[in-house]
């Protein structure tokens, strides 16, 4: 079952890329939070994406809102991926899929793929916003969007 527009995020606990345990009761419920499931550290189109999230974190973080990228990859991955890139948010390590189960995302081409979905959720902990394609350059715009559109 996929998680829902005005449903409440389910509570999570992973592992950042400096290994550290993130639990998203830390975060989810006090202020708007942007969480976007890639494929791959990497790749292009999630190489494209994760920059873009990037250029405008200063754009999340003036709307009062914090970005986290999940995918399948370690942490080792995540932390050369964040390194390489210069990422300035939290990437978190799903290798069991477990968080991506919770909130409902699919695989894509063919079932081959970890499917790319962004959500947009309140200080409250509701998501307000989902979008699932696998163009990742449309990701970041209709993200803030959403969060600009909370202010």
């Amino acid at each position: 079952m996929s998680l829902e527009k005005g449903e409440k995020v389910p509570k999570f606990e992973l592992k950042d890329q400096h290994g550290k345990l993130f639990e998203s009761d830390s975060i989810i419920g006090e202020k708007p939070v942007v969480i976007y499931f890639y494929p791959k550290d990497f790749t292009p189109g999630c190489t494209k994406e994760a920059c873009s999230f990037r250029d405008s974190y200063e754009d999340f973080q003036e709307a009062g809102a914090e970005v986290i990228g999940i995918s399948n990859d370690s942490e080792a991955s995540h932390a050369k991926f964040s390194k390489k890139f210069k990422l300035p948010f939290t990437l978190l390590s799903d290798e069991k899929g477990r968080v991506r189960k919770k909130f409902g995302i699919k695989k894509s081409l063919l079932g081959l793929v970890p499917g790319r979905e962004t959500f947009v959720i309140n200080a409250d902990g509701e998501v307000i916003f989902k979008f699932n394609s696998l163009d990742a350059s449309k990701h970041k715009q209709k993200a803030l969007k959403a969060i600009k559109k909370l202010q």
